[in-house]
Order: C-alpha cells, then sequence, then structure tokens
C-alpha cells in the first residue's frame, strides 16, 4: 500500500509545478506593462481584460488558483516546520555540507518564508483592498481606483481615456442628488406609471409618450445614484483623486503604476519577484528528478543550466514589471 506521505509529498509536488506555470503567465502579463514603451501598457491592458472577461472567472480563481496555493503552501508549512538547512559555511562544523545542491535547499526553505508573507500581501493588496470598484451605468461598465495624484498622470490619464475625481468634484456630484424630493417624486411617478402599465390587459403594448419618458427619468436618476454612492466609497487621503476607466484593464494598470511609485514596494517587489523565481525554477528541477523525469548526472547537469535560464528568464520579466511600469514607461 503506498504510504499516505507518499501520495502527499508527489500532490504538493503536481501543485508547485502548476504554481510555475502560472507564475509565467502572470509575470508575462505583468512585464507587457513595462517592457513596450510609449504604448502606454496597451498590452497589458488588453491581455488582462481577457483574462477579466473569462466566463465564471471566480470559479476559475478558486479551483485553478487558490485551491493549488492552499495545498501547496499547507504541505510546504508542515515541512518547512519538520526541516532545516543543511548547508555550512566553511568555518561551521560540518564543511562537507557545502555543496552546490545543499544550498539550494537551504535556500528553497528561505524563500519560502519569504514566499508566504508576501503572497498573502500581495493577494491582500490587488485582490481585496486596491481591487478596482465597478459601476454600471446603462450598457456601460466603469472601474474606479484611489491613486496618488502627479503631473505625469494628467496627461496619460487623458491618453487612456480615463476621468480624475479629487473631493471636491465628488462632492458637487453629491450635490446634484441632495434634494430628496425631486427623487421621491420620480420615482412615485415611475411606480405609478408601472402600476397603470400592468393592469393594461391587451395583448399589445400601446406606445405611450409620458410613461416612456417618466420611466427612462427614473432609469437616470437611479444610475446618478448608483455612480454617486460608489464615488463615495472611495475614500480619498491626502493627494489622491478617483481614476475612472472604462475598462478593468486600465483600472489594474493605473494601481499597478501607482504601487511602483514608491520606492519602498520596487524594494519589497524585487526580493518577491526574486524568492519567486528561484522557488520555482529550484522546484521545478527538483520535481524532474523527484517524478524520475531526469535520472542520469548528464541530464540533471543539463536541466540545471535549463531551470538557470528560465529562472532568469522569468525574473527578467517579473523585474521588468517592478521597476519599468512607473519608473521608464508611464510616468508622463
Amino acid at each position: 500500500m503506498v504510504p499516505k506521505s507518499f501520495i502527499w509529498r508527489r500532490l504538493h509536488s503536481l501543485m508547485g509545478l502548476w504554481l510555475v506555470l502560472f507564475l509565467l503567465e502572470h509575470l508575462l502579463t505583468n512585464s507587457q506593462a513595462a517592457l513596450w514603451v510609449g504604448e502606454d501598457g496597451r498590452r497589458f491592458v488588453k491581455m488582462v481584460n481577457s483574462l477579466h472577461n473569462l466566463p465564471y472567472l471566480q470559479v476559475i480563481e478558486l479551483g485553478l488558483l487558490a485551491v493549488p496555493f492552499a495545498i501547496h503552501m499547507f504541505w510546504g508549512v508542515r515541512y518547512l516546520m519538520t526541516s532545516k538547512a543543511n548547508s555550512y559555511s566553511i568555518k561551521e562544523q560540518n564543511p562537507h555540507l557545502n555543496y552546490g545542491r545543499n544550498k539550494a535547499y537551504t535556500w528553497q526553505r528561505i524563500t519560502s518564508w519569504i514566499l508566504l508573507v508576501g503572497i498573502m500581501l500581495h493577494v491582500a493588496k490587488f485582490r481585496f483592498i486596491e481591487y478596482p470598484n465597478s459601476v454600471h451605468l446603462g450598457s456601460q461598465t466603469f472601474y474606479l481606483v484611489n491613486v496618488t495624484l502627479d503631473k505625469g498622470l494628467y496627461t496619460l490619464a487623458d491618453r487612456m481615456q480615463v476621468a480624475l475625481y479629487d473631493e471636491n468634484q465628488i462632492l458637487e456630484e453629491e450635490a446634484l442628488l441632495e434634494n430628496r424630493n425631486t427623487e421621491e417624486r420620480v420615482m412615485q411617478a415611475a411606480q405609478e406609471a408601472k402600476q397603470q402599465h400592468s393592469l393594461w390587459k391587451g395583448p399589445f403594448v400601446e406606445y405611450n409618450e409620458q410613461e416612456a419618458l417618466l420611466l427612462t427619468a427614473a432609469q437616470s436618476y437611479k444610475q446618478r445614484l448608483d455612480w454617486t454612492r460608489v464615488l463615495k466609497k472611495q475614500k480619498l487621503s491626502g493627494s489622491e483623486v478617483v481614476a475612472v476607466a472604462k475598462d478593468f484593464g486600465t483600472a489594474t494598470l493605473l494601481t499597478v503604476r501607482d504601487t511602483f511609485k514608491s520606492p519602498i514596494y520596487v524594494g519589497l517587489y524585487t526580493i518577491f519577484v526574486l524568492a519567486a523565481c528561484f522557488h520555482a525554477f529550484n522546484g521545478f528541477w527538483t520535481f524532474l528528478i523527484t517524478w524520475g523525469w531526469v535520472l542520469k548526472m548528464a541530464a540533471q547537469r543539463f536541466w540545471v543550466c535549463i531551470a538557470l535560464s528560465m529562472m532568469a528568464i522569468v525574473a527578467f520579466l517579473g523585474l521588468a514589471a517592478v521597476w519599468g511600469t512607473y519608473w521608464f514607461n508611464l510616468t508622463s
């Protein structure tokens, strides 16, 4: 009978491979906000929109991302608690445990702790705290995010057809809807029109211009009310403004740009990207050996070169997004 520990280790390994593939896709997408200089992140916006418009997106996120991450992280933490570093410096007691694979094993554990904290904070920031709010106005959906105002944002917003609202403009929008009597009259008239419409029992509905105007006015008022409520939800602080975009990808790009205006975030995400790339591709190499795909020493050395090359390429894509999104591509 196959031991349960063997099965769980293999499942942990498989989930790790799946996350390597996700890392490739994720950093390839993010790099497009920076590498295509002069395009204002259009390729990033297009790719993010295509992902965001997938049917059953929340089910996909839960089944193909949240569950694999949870399994890999749960068993990874268990292994972290029961393992320890097995590489030492020359000055320490076991100079023989100073081989490259011993060091890789140790750094795999170190990067595990970095990723455990980094992934949770990253998901909290971009998936929940700073996730764009949306509002539907007729057939159009708008996405709202808070960003810190800078001089380059004015011209960038104009090129990307993004509207900017400061605190005073939000108060002006709210003032337009302060007359509750107007709201009550419009909604009451619309309700009466609906009731009269429902009482008519003929096989066809005759066009009623007054009823159409009332219902349209009520719908328009409700949309304005929803719009103002969403604007008020965006609690502004300091020099922040609300950026209103016509698509999810543009709103996300503005959030990424705003994040990497901060040297602190640039430094933290540099560590995060390097840790993720090392952990992913060192794990990929051990996956090949664990599953018996690469056994001979010559093949192992060859695949070490492949893994290091892939690590360098993907790290470049990730660091390009961190360092290039604001500092090179979207400063103005």
